[in-house]
C-alpha cells in the first residue's frame, strides 16, 4: 500500500509545464501576466472541427491572474447562447481533454471555453506549477465572469464541466457561485481528500503530520535557495510493476494519444509544496447546499470511482445524478469519444440551462 500511495501522490500532485522543473522565485523562467504567449497554430491533441469557430481569449480572475482559454462557438449561431466553461484534468492543459469536451459541446449548440488554470499552461501566475483549492475554484468563477458579460452568451444559462481534479473544483465552485446553473464532473477527484488522506484513504493523522513536516522543511529550503523543488512526476518509462492506474495515466500523458509539451503530467512536475493548502482547506465542504443541477460521471473500473460516489451521497435534491460507465477506467473519460457519454451531457445541459 505504501508503494501505491507514493505513486498515486506523485501522479496527483506531480508533473509540469514547458518551463523548467525548478522555476526561479522571481519568475524569470516563466511568462508573466503582462505578456502571455499564446499559440497561434492548432496545437491540440484532437482534430479541429469544421462545425465550430475557434479563437483564443484571455480573462482575469479576482487575484489578478490572467487566464488563457480557447473559445468554441457553433458556426452560424445567432443570438445569445447557453455557455459552458471547461477545465481539467489536474495537471493537464486546455489542448488536451478539456478542449475536446469544449469543442464537442460547441458542436452540440453551446458556446464553450476551455481554460488553463492559474500558474499552468498558457495562463499567467508565478511561481509556475502551483495548485490551490481556493485559486483553482476561483478560476471557474472567473470563467463565469467572462461568460456572464459576453454579448454572445445568455448569462442565465451558464454551466461547468470539470474533469478529474477539476471535477472537484467545479462542484466546489457550484457550492459557492449561484450563477452556475448546471455542473458536470467527469471522472472526478477530490484533491483535498487525496492529498490529506492519500489514495484509498490510506494516510492517518500521524502520516499527515509527518508529510506536513517534510513539506514545510522544503518551504524553508525553497526560500533559502530561491527555487521551487519539483515533486515526482510520471516516469519517462514504465518498469511494468506500477499500479494499473499509473499505467493508465502514463498511456495518456506520455504517448502521442495525449502528450502535450505544456501539460504538467506530460512534461514535468508540480511544486513539491503544493499539497499543503489542500491538506487543511477541504473542498466540497458545502456540496450539500448546491441547489443547481449536478451530474457526476465515472468509470466502473476507475480507481477514483469512490470520489464521485461519496460526493453524490453529499448532494441533495432531485436534480443530482450519478452515471457509472460500464467497463471504463479513469482515463477512458479523458478522450475516448465512444466512452464519454456526450449525448447524456448534452441532454443534461439543455435540460438545466
Amino acid at each position: 500500500m505504501k508503494k501505491v500511495l507514493a505513486a498515486g501522490l506523485a501522479v496527483g500532485i506531480a508533473a509540469a509545464s514547458s518551463v523548467s522543473a525548478a522555476a526561479t522565485i522571481d519568475g524569470s523562467a516563466a511568462a508573466s501576466d503582462a505578456g502571455l504567449k499564446l499559440a497561434t497554430t492548432w496545437d491540440k491533441t484532437f482534430a479541429q472541427s469544421d462545425k465550430v469557430e475557434h479563437r483564443k481569449i484571455t480573462f482575469k480572475n479576482r487575484y489578478g491572474i490572467t487566464l488563457a482559454a480557447d473559445l468554441y462557438k457553433p458556426k452560424d449561431a445567432k443570438g445569445k447562447l447557453p455557455a459552458i466553461a471547461v477545465s481539467g484534468p489536474f495537471g493537464a492543459v486546455k489542448e488536451q481533454a478539456s478542449g475536446l469536451y469544449a469543442q464537442t459541446m460547441a458542436e452540440r449548440g453551446f458556446l464553450t471555453i476551455a481554460f488553463d488554470p492559474s500558474y499552468t499552461g498558457e495562463s499567467g501566475g508565478e511561481p509556475r506549477n502551483v495548485a490551490s483549492p481556493d485559486i483553482n475554484t476561483e478560476d471557474f468563477s472567473a470563467a463565469v465572469d467572462y461568460l456572464s458579460t459576453s454579448p454572445e452568451v445568455n448569462p442565465d444559462h451558464i454551466g461547468l464541466i470539470g474533469i478529474c481534479g477539476f471535477g472537484g473544483m467545479a462542484v466546489n465552485a457550484a457550492s459557492m457561485d449561484t450563477r452556475i446553473k448546471a455542473t458536470v464532473a467527469s471522472t472526478m477527484y477530490d484533491m483535498s481528500r487525496v492529498n490529506a488522506r492519500g489514495y484509498f484513504d490510506a494516510m492517518d493523522a500521524d502520516a499527515r503530520y509527518a508529510l506536513r513536516e517534510k513539506l514545510n522543511e522544503q518551504r524553508t529550503k525553497d526560500y533559502a535557495s530561491g527555487t521551487y523543488a519539483p515533486a515526482p512526476g510520471l516516469p519517462e518509462k514504465l518498469k511494468g510493476d506500477e499500479p494499473q492506474f499509473v499505467k493508465d495515466y502514463w498511456e495518456y500523458y506520455k504517448t502521442p494519444r495525449g502528450f502535450h509539451a505544456r501539460s504538467i503530467n506530460s512534461n514535468g512536475a508540480w511544486n513539491m509544496t503544493s499539497p499543503l493548502s489542500f491538506m487543511t482547506m477541504p473542498l466540497l465542504t458545502y456540496a450539500s447546499e448546491i441547489r443547481s443541477a449536478v451530474l457526476l460521471i465515472h468509470g466502473e473500473k476507475a480507481h477514483s470511482r469512490y470520489f464521485s460516489e461519496d460526493t453524490f451521497n453529499q448532494l441533495k435534491g432531485d436534480n443530482k445524478e450519478l452515471l457509472i460507465i460500464p467497463g471504463a477506467n479513469h482515463t477512458d473519460l479523458y478522450d475516448k469519444t465512444d466512452v464519454i457519454p456526450f449525448d447524456k451531457i448534452e441532454d443534461f445541459m439543455k435540460k438545466n440551462l
